[in-house]
């Protein structure tokens, strides 16, 4: 498997407060709302709409990743977006996270598989394509490189 050797568009999503859920059978399960962001790239401009991250937290101390938002582009079409991803790294690392101090991403793993659906005929290659997106945490936003996988 490659990837596209530089990103079709960096996603900056806007992150809302952490909404515990407590111990659940499969670990900490918590939601991140996806309050907006931006979009940009070679191939796709536009803002993210509204959505939410549903998290667990299993007992190795990686963060299993499911979010699902929309996008809607510069030119008004919209896209809905499916991201399953895998968060993990040293145990001092992710707790500087969760305090939201700035740390360099290559000291964590941080990847989301992506999948994209839309009407819109001209972005319709979007529907053919899977993409991986390599993550950042901020404090309050999440910061992704999106390449598509080819």
């Amino acid at each position: 498997m490659m990837i596209s050797q530089t990103p079709i568009f960096t996603i900056h999503a806007e992150l809302g407060d952490i909404r515990h859920f407590g111990q659940t059978p499969y670990g900490e399960r918590r939601v991140i709302d996806i309050l907006g962001g931006r979009i940009d790239g070679p191939r796709l401009q536009g803002r993210i709409l509204p959505g939410a991250d549903w998290q667990i937290v299993r007992p190795d101390g990686a963060t299993d990743l499911q979010a699902r938002y929309g996008i809607e582009t510069d030119h008004g079409t919209r896209v809905l977006v499916t991201s399953d991803g895998l968060r993990h790294g040293p145990p001092q690392v992710l707790a500087a996270l969760a305090r939201g101090e700035a740390v360099d991403p290559s000291r964590y793993y941080f990847r989301t598989l992506m999948r994209f659906e839309t009407a819109d005929p001209a972005l319709a290659w979007l529907n053919r394509i899977l993409a991986l997106g390599t993550g950042a945490r901020e404090a309050r936003a999440v910061r992704l490189d999106v390449h598509e996988v080819v």
